[in-house]
């Protein structure tokens, strides 16, 4: 049976609350943008999306690991605000789409945003990150350590 050391408590203890700072600090700047966390990450989610990927609300969901009707709800809002528009899928004529189908792209005001808050997202990346480079490589190192050793 593998055994878990105060080392290894401590060094996931420390991945996590550099995670947690990152994620206040991400909701933090959300909220002083006048958006909930959730949308942010919604609009991020849209614009980072692979390209082969379509911008559906079950994708979506899934990239925020939330229920679709979540998904929904905060694209409902995001819309309400003019950050994103819906558009159908498929016209009468095509009948490989699937009209039920909803995908979702962001206007121009939803680019902007998106656009300060991630430049803010970078900045703090560039101060915090080595902090949190420095915890994952930690549990990375005892994981691995760990793996090496010889079982008795």
């Amino acid at each position: 049976m593998e055994t878990i050391t105060l080392s290894d408590y401590q060094s996931l203890a420390e991945l996590r609350y550099q995670i947690r700072r990152f994620l206040h600090f991400s909701e933090q700047a959300a909220r002083h943008a006048r958006m909930e966390p959730r949308q942010h990450q919604l609009l991020l989610a849209l614009k980072g999306l692979p390209e082969n990927v379509r911008p559906s609300i079950g994708v979506l969901a899934e990239r925020l690991q939330i229920q679709p009707h979540s998904a929904v709800e905060l694209a409902n809002r995001l819309a309400k605000g003019g950050f994103v528009r819906r558009r159908r899928e498929g016209n009468g004529k095509d009948k490989t789409k699937d009209r039920r189908e909803v995908l979702l792209h962001l206007n121009e005001k939803g680019e902007k945003v998106l656009r300060e808050l991630s430049m803010h997202h970078r900045e703090e990346l560039r101060t915090a990150g080595p902090a949190l480079m420095t915890a994952l490589q930690s549990v990375l190192k005892a994981s691995k350590t760990r793996r090496n050793l010889p079982r008795t």
